[in-house]
């Protein structure tokens, strides 16, 4: 048995003690009540302790007046991706604030794919960085969101 903090009371809940089974299973009951990243067709690709990756396809109802996806969308999906890194060690998490820069229009048909990666974790706090490209790899957007840990898990009590 471990004698890290926090494993023995995991392991005893039932929860995998391994970082990035934990991550997984965070991830499926998260993304099993999500339903806005559902209604985006957002599919998580991957996810780890601090980590996450999804994509989305850029649909018509996504499309502003110029036929350009919608900044809006793009920034949900980030800030899902954002959402899925941050609770990825299974602590409930939630954005304290968050920013984004539109390098370059997204159109209808893109495959968006959305990965984040924490820059920073100290306390309750965390920096995390996402990055959006389309399927030719070209850079679509730059997210960061900040994020604050408060009390509960997301899987078990």
């Amino acid at each position: 048995m471990s004698s890290l903090p926090g494993r023995d009371a995991a392991a005893a809940a039932g929860l995998p003690e391994d970082p990035q089974a934990l991550a997984e299973l965070t991830a499926r009951v998260m993304y099993e009540n999500d339903a806005a990243s559902k209604a985006l067709g957002a599919r998580i690709e991957s996810v780890g302790p601090g980590a996450s990756a999804m994509t989305m396809t850029v649909r018509p109802d996504m499309l502003n007046g110029h036929k350009t996806c919608h900044g809006g969308f793009i920034f949900a999906l980030a800030d899902s991706t954002f959402a899925f890194a941050c609770n990825a060690r299974n602590a409930v998490t939630v954005a304290s604030g968050a920013s984004i820069d539109f390098l370059a229009p997204a159109y209808e048909g893109d495959v968006l794919t959305a990965t984040a990666c924490e820059s920073a974790l100290a306390g309750r706090t965390g920096l995390y960085d996402v990055e959006v490209v389309n399927q030719e790899g070209k850079r679509i957007a730059l997210f960061r969101g900040r994020s604050y840990r408060i009390k509960g898990q997301v899987v078990g009590a």
